[in-house]
């Protein structure tokens, strides 16, 4: 079974940092790269492609709300147009830097409060896709299994690969469960090995009440401001390879 593992990364602001980007970049295969809106700026978002390069780290876009003060995850009354245009610049930016780092960026993906305003307005999430496309042809989305998004995406001909998290409480419907109640975040390591070993067996997640749910996905995403991230993310690859499993980039699983 081949997996991606995937974080996302370069979520600090100047001198400040978020998460140990650098630590992460050795342990993961594929990373999203915040592009200056709801964190990142244009040092540390070279920094990190030079990291990914170094590592073999598959390079991509991470897609925020222009919200410094809030990190991106607070929602904002904005139209879905202007959205659009606030994703390509962001995807233009990271791209220029990769491009003259001498690496690529092959996939890109939305971050924190936009997926909740999606929710509510899917015409956010296919404009969003539609740039991508328009941007990139060849460009892969990993996508949060049973969402608009995910059959969006396919329709449109993106490549798509199907996406997990490792640190995230779902509900009965596959659906993340709000930051704002309990319990949403997973930083005990057993769980999140129990997760990954019941993935990898029968291809479901739990959800709290105790539903398991089917999930058509190939990745696994930890987030590196979650705490003890750099341990989360050690601990399934880990996990994965004693399954004998195999951790790829993107790049080799999009379909």
């Amino acid at each position: 079974m081949k997996i991606d593992l995937n974080s996302d990364l370069g979520e600090g602001f100047g001198r400040w940092r978020m998460g140990d980007d650098e630590a992460l970049m050795k342990i993961i295969s594929s990373a999203n790269i915040a592009c200056g809106y709801h964190a990142g700026d244009a040092v540390i978002m070279t920094r990190m492609v030079e990291a990914a390069k170094e590592n073999g780290v598959a390079v991509g876009a991470h897609i925020g709300l222009p919200d410094l003060l809030g990190f991106g995850r607070v929602p904002m009354n904005i139209d879905p147009r202007d959205m659009q245009k606030h994703a390509l610049y962001q995807l233009g930016a990271l791209a220029a830097i990769a491009q003259v780092g001498g690496w690529k960026v092959t996939h890109a993906g939305s971050h924190g409060a936009f997926g909740e305003m999606s929710r509510a307005n899917p015409v956010y999430t296919e404009l969003m896709m539609d740039i991508y496309k328009a941007f990139d042809r060849d460009m892969i989305v990993a996508v949060s299994v049973k969402t608009h998004g995910e059959k969006y995406a396919k329709s449109i001909g993106l490549r798509t690969v199907g996406k997990i998290f490792a640190d995230r409480a779902y509900d009965d419907e596959a659906q993340l469960v709000s930051r704002k109640l309990p319990n949403s975040v997973i930083t005990d390591l057993e769980v999140v090995r129990a997760r990954i070993l019941q993935f990898m067996d029968d291809g479901t997640v739990t959800a709290q009440s105790g539903k398991r749910i089917k999930v058509d996905a190939q990745c696994v995403l930890v987030h590196s401001d979650t705490a003890g991230s750099v341990e989360i993310a050690r601990t399934v690859r880990e996990t994965v390879e004693k399954g004998g499993g195999q951790i790829v980039p993107l790049t080799e699983l999009a379909s």
